[in-house]
């Protein structure tokens, strides 16, 4: 399967009379867009506003994060959610508007919702700080239910991404760049004097507000799969969860997956990547065990010399995170961890929730409950009257200058891109 991915690049936006991009500035029709957007009736309140690096704002609670993308040829974007199922989905050509984010944020659904700082000491630990930055800032409907208000900001999110990215459609990319992985037996013979190399991909699918879909399906029914990586990064999997922020994989890091990327970096040249596994992360232990052995035979089925295996979220999923190295290292594939560590503020805790010895490789993408001083902003767009309920707060947290205390894990994707992102000097 084979994608061409052009790239927009976007260094400014702004509000105007017609959306469009012209000489690389996004213009964007706000009434528009709101309209859009309250085509929803579960939502009475929706308003737009821009965030740009360096500014002096804070976004909170901040929902999902997205990038405008289109499919100029092969199949929709965001298959099963807002466009159709198709078998071309990860082929063809996509455009992207790169550098521009839309950003969903209201009233807390739950309390494992994050920050984004433009500038500051937080603004270091989060690649949003550096995008622009179109806020939907929604109001939900009184007495919602929280899973019918969590459906109705990410159907928000996208929608709102799909109308920018259609603005792309007919635009010369400033770059475009090429990813193919062909039929298992083809891949595997293109070079095959380099070691095959998979990626498992845990999906956070644990319920109560911790839910991710491919292909629209809710993650927690399916069971392990392969997919072309061209298909996640067209949208096949969309973020629909409240984990903790630092652990959230948004649906940006989704279609922008670090590991995917870093894997076609290196593909050809000293390892030959073969695909995806993708799974989720389970509640009983039974299933627990049934996906891990699926894993595990995935692996072997497909001749795979090592895997890379990530996880999302921490604590429980720590589990199927062991239980998937344990297994696929028993079944003869290699493999190297991927995740961060909870050690407790004074870190004396165990980093991990479990263990395994055949765990004998591990890349660490940090902890999160290291504490940061967040100075007080010019602006919010959203709300800090949650702070201090928000996992990383804690009650009295919250100063009445507007600044606050709190753990790393409050910062959407502080620890889960940069860690990702270490994989290349580390190594495979």
């Amino acid at each position: 399967m084979k994608l061409e991915l052009g790239k927009i690049e976007i260094r400014d936006i702004r509000f105007g009379d017609k959306s469009c991009v012209e000489d690389h500035v996004l213009s964007i029709n706000k009434e528009e867009v709101e309209r859009l957007v309250l085509e929803d009736d579960k939502l009475i309140g929706c308003h737009l506003e821009l965030a740009k690096p360096g500014e002096k704002t804070r976004i909170t609670p901040v929902k999902d994060v997205i990038e405008p993308r289109v499919k100029v040829s092969g199949g929709e974007i965001f298959p099963g959610v807002i466009g159709k199922v198709s078998p071309q989905v990860g082929s063809g050509r996509t455009h992207a508007l790169s550098g521009c984010c839309v950003v969903t944020v209201g009233r807390i659904v739950g309390f494992q919702e994050g920050v984004i700082d433009m500038s500051g000491p937080a603004a270091d630990y989060c690649p949003f700080s550096k995008t622009l930055n179109v806020c939907v800032v929604i109001e939900p409907k009184e007495g919602l239910e929280t899973h019918v208000y969590e459906r109705a900001g990410r159907m928000a999110g996208l929608k709102v991404a799909t109308y920018l990215g259609e603005l792309a459609r007919n635009i010369e990319p400033d770059t475009l760049e090429v990813y193919e992985t062909k039929p298992i037996l083809e891949q595997a013979q293109q070079y095959p004097d380099l070691p095959k190399i998979g990626y498992v991909h845990m999906l956070q699918s644990q319920g109560l507000l911790h839910d991710t879909y491919y292909y629209g399906v809710d993650a927690k029914q399916i069971v392990p799969t392969f997919m072309y990586p061209t298909e996640i990064m067209d949208g096949a999997i969309v973020s629909g969860n409240c984990v903790a922020p630092c652990d959230k994989v948004t649906s940006y890091h989704h279609l922008h997956n670090p590991v995917i990327e870093d894997l076609y970096r290196h593909h050809g040249k000293d390892l030959n990547f073969m695909g995806v596994i993708l799974t989720n992360e389970n509640v009983f232990l039974a299933d627990k065990e049934r996906h891990s052995d699926m894993v595990a035979k995935l692996c072997q089925w497909m001749g795979l010399d090592g895997v890379l295996i990530t996880e999302e979220g921490y604590g429980n999923p720590d589990t199927d995170l062991m239980m998937n190295c344990k297994k696929v290292e028993r079944a003869g594939t290699k493999v190297c961890l991927i995740t961060d560590e909870f050690p407790g503020k004074d870190g004396k805790s165990a980093s991990l929730a479990d263990t395994c010895d055949e765990a004998t490789a591990l890349a660490s993408c940090g902890q999160g409950n290291a504490t940061l001083h967040f100075p007080a902003m010019d602006k919010v767009i959203g709300t800090t009257e949650y702070i201090e309920s928000q996992i990383g707060g804690w009650a009295g947290c919250m100063n009445e200058d507007g600044s606050f205390e709190a753990e790393l894990q409050i910062i959407i994707a502080s620890t889960i891109a940069n860690g990702y992102n270490k994989l290349a000097a580390k190594g495979y």
